[in-house]
């Protein structure tokens, strides 16, 4: 990345009353950061979201020498201490959170791990973590061990550094997403475990360095955490606290959300108990239920699946040649159904349902199918 395109971004994400949606729409229209600044006015007015009060506010900025000031000191920040700024645009740039609306246009990365991971899975909970949560936590990461899964959390007292070290224990990269700049650590009594975690993992943030962990950076940090996982984990909450803002933001961008039950009085199981009676979380007990709603069992248990799978005698010609068609892929989105056997999703829903209702398929989150 050229230096002065990163001054530019960072200048960008500084302007106020700009957010991170206005600011993509920006650049989409102008075509960098860079091209934000040197936009004439007449044009910026034209882009949508913009109008003339954005497009002033992008003018002024212009003569504003404190922006470009401070970004010039966080690029010197950013060389000394090896961190990789990720602008929307960047192909390192989390993939799965580029597709929320409100990702951050730009991130600051500590670490070695592909944050680009097929498999991301946030684990969270209450700050206030029981031996049962801890316990639950570190047999769930344990589990999870062979999966090459991606760990992300808060790197917050309780649940989340739990989630950390046991990640760090199994050999798992392990991610942890902070409501600060990457100067310091809050809380600090974490030091140790974030510096293992820069070398099997890292720290992300949207936040410049010299930014306080100040309350309102919490819900932010929350859904990061949410955006760039495939599923939120929920281990123990109370009914109220950053693990329920982070699951009810993974419901907003339609990620899968989990939660293990506790008993019907305890206060830090409350809150995973509302998730799943209210059907915002589906209900685990182990690594193994998390797997098999996700489809992610090994791929060569699924391919022994089918080898020997016997095909009844008793199917229709569709049923037959759709069976045939999951035997030959693991896994098949019910798009591609339809594509490749030329039927209509209705046609296609309705044969899936009946062959499930035989136990002969199963379904999976995102309407894909797999053999039973």
């Amino acid at each position: 990345m050229q230096k002065t395109e990163l001054l530019y971004q960072i200048a960008l994400k500084q302007i106020h009353g700009i957010g991170d949606v206005i600011a993509k729409n920006l650049i989409a229209y102008c075509g960098s950061a860079s091209a934000v600044f040197n936009t004439k006015k007449e044009t910026l007015i034209k882009i949508p979201q913009v109008g003339g009060y954005v497009a002033k506010i992008v003018l002024d900025s212009r003569n504003t020498s404190e922006i470009f000031k401070r970004a010039e000191e966080e690029i010197k920040f950013i060389e000394e201490e090896n961190i990789t700024p990720l602008f929307f645009t960047d192909a390192a740039y989390p993939n799965k959170l580029k597709h929320c609306n409100d990702a951050p246009v730009l991130l600051f990365y500590k670490g070695n791990a592909d944050l680009n991971k097929e498999k991301i899975v946030a684990v969270i909970g209450t700050r206030n973590a029981t031996d049962y949560g801890k316990q639950q936590t570190e047999k769930l990461i344990a589990d999870l061990a062979a999966e090459n899964i991606l760990i992300v959390s808060g790197l917050a007292y309780g649940i989340d550094v739990c989630a950390h070290k046991a990640a760090l224990t199994n050999k798992l990269d392990t991610v942890g997403v902070l409501a600060h700049g990457l100067d310091d650590l809050y809380p600090d009594l974490h030091t140790n475990t974030a510096n293992k975690m820069i070398h099997q993992g890292g720290l992300l943030t949207e936040f410049l360095s010299k930014t306080n962990p100040d309350k309102e950076n919490f819900p932010k940090r929350n859904r990061i955490v949410a955006g760039m996982s495939d599923a939120v984990v929920v281990v123990e909450s109370k009914r109220t606290g950053g693990a329920l803002i982070t699951a009810e933001i993974a419901h907003t961008y339609n990620r899968d959300v989990f939660a293990f039950p506790g008993e019907a009085e305890a206060e830090f199981s409350a809150g995973c108990n509302m998730l799943i009676k209210r059907n915002k979380a589906a209900l685990i007990e182990n690594a193994a239920d998390l797997l098999y709603a996700m489809g992610w069992e090994q791929m060569e248990t699924r391919k022994t699946k089918s080898k020997q799978f016997v095909l009844p005698v008793n199917l229709s010609e569709e049923e037959t040649l759709l069976i045939n068609l999951l035997k030959d892929t693991p896994s098949i989105h019910i798009d591609e159904i339809c594509a490749k056997l030329q039927l209509t999703p209705g046609k296609a829903s309705g044969l899936l349902l009946q062959l499930e209702f035989s136990n002969l398929i199963k379904s999976l989150p995102g309407k894909i199918y797999t053999l039973n």
